[in-house]
C-alpha cells in the first residue's frame, strides 16, 4: 500500500490521443505521481499493463475498461495492488454500479479538476474508494436490497453450488429471463447460459424449474 508521500506509478487508458498526451504531462507535473505509461486500449496495451505493473489504472471510457467480463478482475489478479480507477464519467448510478461491481474503487465525474483527479489517484492507491457524493446513496441502496437475501447453507453443502450460482438460481425463482438475469449480474446473456448449463449438471436438474425446486427441498429459502 503506497503512503501519501511515495510516489504512486499511474498508467493511463484513452482513446483519445491528445487527451492522453495532455492528461499524462498534466500528471506527471503533479506531486509523487509517475505516468509510467499511456495509450489508447489494445490487447499489447494489457500486455505493457502487466510489465509495467502501475499502482494505479485510469480509464476515460466504461466501455473500454469493462470491454470483457473479466477484464478489471483479471488485471487485478495478475497485479495484486492494483488500483482501477475512471475518470471522465456521468452522472448516471447504473453506470456507476456497474463500475463497483467489476471492482473499480475510483469514479471520478467528467466536472473534475486536474487537482481532484490526482488527489483521487492518490487516495485509491493508498486504499480508499473514491465516490463521487451525489452517487453514494445508489450504492447503499443497492448493497441494502443485496442483504435481504442470505444463501441457505444447506444449498452450500448439500448441492456445492458457488456464490455466483446461488444468485443464479434465487434469480430464476423469480422466473426472469437469462436477458433479464444478465442485466441484473453485470454479465452477458451467453455467460448467465453457460453458469445454468453448469449448474443444471452439478445439482442433476434437466430444466430450470427442476433446479429451482431440487434447491427448494434442500432449504434455499428458509
Amino acid at each position: 500500500m503506497c503512503s501519501e508521500e511515495s510516489v504512486v506509478d499511474v498508467y493511463l487508458l484513452s482513446e483519445n490521443r491528445l487527451l492522453c498526451e495532455a492528461l499524462s504531462r498534466v500528471l506527471a507535473a503533479k506531486s509523487h505521481l509517475r505516468v509510467v505509461g499511456s495509450a489508447p486500449f489494445s490487447k499489447d496495451t494489457v500486455a505493457d499493463i502487466v510489465t509495467t505493473s502501475p499502482d494505479v489504472l485510469l480509464f476515460d471510457s466504461l466501455t473500454t475498461a469493462l470491454s470483457t467480463d473479466d477484464l478489471v478482475p483479471s488485471l487485478r489478479r495478475t497485479i495484486p495492488n492494483l488500483k482501477v480507477l475512471l475518470f471522465g464519467m456521468d452522472c448516471d448510478e447504473e453506470k456507476f454500479l456497474l463500475a463497483v461491481h467489476r471492482g473499480i474503487v475510483g469514479y471520478v465525474l467528467k466536472d473534475a479538476s486536474a487537482r481532484e483527479l490526482a488527489d483521487a489517484i492518490h487516495a485509491v492507491s493508498r486504499g480508499e474508494a473514491v465516490c463521487p457524493p451525489i452517487l453514494c446513496r445508489a450504492l447503499f441502496e443497492r448493497v441494502a436490497r443485496a442483504g435481504e437475501w442470505q444463501p441457505g447453507l444447506q444449498v452450500r453443502k448439500h448441492l456445492g453450488l458457488t456464490r455466483r450460482e446461488q444468485q443464479l438460481i434465487q434469480l430464476v425463482s423469480q422466473g426472469l429471463t437469462n436477458k433479464e438475469i444478465g442485466s441484473q449480474l453485470f454479465l452477458s446473456e451467453q455467460t448467465i447460459k453457460n453458469h445454468l448449463r453448469r449448474m443444471l449438471r452439478k445439482i442433476g436438474a434437466t430444466d430450470r424449474l427442476e433446479a429451482v425446486e431440487l434447491c427448494r427441498a434442500q432449504g434455499f429459502w428458509t
